[in-house]
Formats: structure tokens, sequence, C-alpha cells
């Protein structure tokens, strides 16, 4: 599958191992963004140091899926999306308006360069990941879901491109998405909203997490094993662990992933299963000797784990059904 890249496409090579918008405001790991009253020259300090500059406000935005979904959530529409999986295939934007929203590819590095250069965009935003857990970014790597530099540079000679650090704390992404989306025009009252809901699905998940006192484990398996996630590499998880949520640490040492061959998948153990919404499913899982009889399998307790999009919106949502999901729940291990 090209797991989160390509399994993060090397999520950074060693990590990984696996796997028209409108505009206004700030981003990124310690960048920023400015635009002048949606006319003036626009401006952003990518995650990488690179400052992107466009001679107006960006109108026609291209942007990985990752971060489309959390643009649409915030009203901006993109005019295309890329990444490691098309809308169709991909169960975040089920629900969202991608009517004229192309799709440029059909998996990870797949990016239709003609049909890219006929949309005119002003600008491309993807996502860069750390290539440990020290949060280190390489410069010289391509961003998230470009195949490699040669493409990033094609790329680059149709639209300027940016890049948003997807790694760290949870909330401080969910904060630079936020911030960039706004400066490409979103409005402040449609994000403010979000994030209420967001405090009142965080407020539900701890209350759940607090009362269920179940574990929790992430994980992604294909044909070569399963592949638990490390909350503490994963913004996402990271976040749910912070609001009180019990996730497990796999054994085996790594970034981001640990790695389980089939032989030994048998270690795995948890209360609820988030299994990737690619690669193998339940009932491929069910087909594998060494699995067949994990404890949360044979309980069905396991559900898409979708890698939500890091904004209120997608967030909110997401925590509602995990919380929901920890209160149906019953103590396995």
């Amino acid at each position: 599958m090209k797991l989160r890249t390509v399994l993060l496409s090397a999520v950074a090579a060693s990590a990984l191992l696996l796997a028209g918008c409108s505009s206004t405001g700030a981003d990124s790991s310690g960048s920023d963004s400015s635009a002048s009253a949606g006319t003036g020259a626009w401006s952003y300090k990518d995650a990488t140091g690179k400052v992107v500059k466009v001679d107006h406000r960006p109108k026609r935005v291209v942007v990985l899926n990752d971060l489309a979904i959390s643009f649409i959530q915030y009203g901006l529409h993109p005019v295309g999306t890329f990444g490691q999986l098309t809308m169709a295939d991909d169960a975040r934007f089920k629900g969202l308006d991608t009517d004229g929203i192309t799709q440029l590819g059909k998996a990870y590095g797949d990016i239709d360069l003609e049909q890219l250069a006929a949309l005119k965009p002003d600008l491309v935003v993807t996502s860069v990941y750390p290539t440990d857990e020290k949060g280190t970014l390489d410069a010289t790597a391509p961003g998230y879901g470009f195949k490699d530099m040669t493409q990033q540079k094609q790329v680059e000679a149709i639209a300027p491109v940016a890049e948003v650090e997807w790694g760290g704390k949870g909330q401080d992404v969910i904060e630079h998405v936020s911030d960039l989306a706004e400066s490409l025009g979103a409005k402040e009252s449609r994000i403010d909203a979000a994030e209420k809901r967001f405090d009142t699905a965080k407020d539900e998940l701890t209350k759940a997490a607090k009362e269920s006192d179940l574990r929790v484990v992430s994980m992604y398996a294909d044909g070569d094993g399963a592949y638990v996630t490390r909350p503490s590499d994963e913004p996402t998880l990271q976040m749910y662990r912070s609001f009180g949520v019990d996730l497990v640490d796999p054994k085996p040492k790594g970034f981001y992933w640990g790695i389980y061959s089939w032989e030994n998948a048998g270690q795995i153990s948890g209360d609820v299963i988030l299994l990737s919404q690619q690669g193998y499913q339940v009932a491929d899982l069910e087909k594998q000797p060494t699995f067949a009889d994990n404890p949360a399998l044979t309980a069905g307790q396991v559900h898409s784990w979708t890698f939500p999009a890091l904004d209120y919106a997608s967030q909110a949502q997401y925590m509602h059904d995990l919380a929901g999901w920890l209160t149906e729940s019953k103590k396995l291990s």
C-alpha cells in the first residue's frame, strides 16, 4: 500500500519503511504566512524554512489529500488534490463537497503534470514528516506525496510548493493548518465554530478514556506483517494520549512503527484496535493464524483508523466516534 508514504515515504526513508481555494494567517512549526486583505502579496514561511511568495493571495490551490480535507472543512475549495489515496477511496472525504476538484493521480507519487499545469495553480501545498523522534526535517528530501525530488522540481516549475510539518504535537499541527487555511481565505468564524466542537469532543474523549480504562492499539497490516504505530511519533495519537487515551507502544524499536512479522503478531495486545483504512482489513486479519485469535479482533472491537485530518472539524468527529467506541467496548486485557 504505500502506507503512509510509502509509508511516510520513508518517512523519510528510514522512518517510514512503509506506508479554487481562497486566503490570511500564520502556520507551520514556527512558520507564518501573510496576505493583505485578500488583494495584496501573499507569503508563507514553510516548515523547511523556505519563504513561499505569491504576488496575490492564492486562489487556485492544489493540495495533498490530508490537507485538502482540512481546507474543505474550513470552507475552502482546492482545484486539485493528490496523495496516497484517491478521493473516492479515502473515507475521510465522505460527505465533503469535492465537486470540481481534480484528482491528479491514483497512488502515492502519481501526479499528472499535464493536468496540474492545466489547472493553472497559484500554489501547491503538501506536508513534510520528521525523520526521527527528535523531529528532524530533511530539507533535501521530497515533500510528502512526491515520488522524488525530480518530480517535486517539475511541480515547482508549475507553481510554488509550500510544506507543512506533520509531526510533533497534534494540537500544534491543527493550529498551523488552521492558520494557513485562514491565510488562504477561510473565515475565522468557521474555524472558531469547529474549534468549539473540537473542545466538546475532547471532553467526551477524556471522560470515556478515564471511565473505560481500555488499551488502544493503532496498526496497519499487509502480507509482510503488522505495523503498530508509535503514539509519540504520530501527531494525532500523541494528542489523544495527552487527552488520557491509553495507547499501546509497540515493543519493536523504530521510528513511527513497531514492526511485527506475522510469526510474532500474536504479541500485539489491546482492548480496541484502530485498523488503518489501507492494507489488510478485518477479514484479512482473521485469515492470519497467529492473529485470528486476537481478543480485540474476536470481540469485534476493531474500528477504522482513517488518519483523521489535522483540523478541528475532522478531529472533533473522530474523537466523538472514538469516545463512543471506548464506551461501548469491554476490557479484554
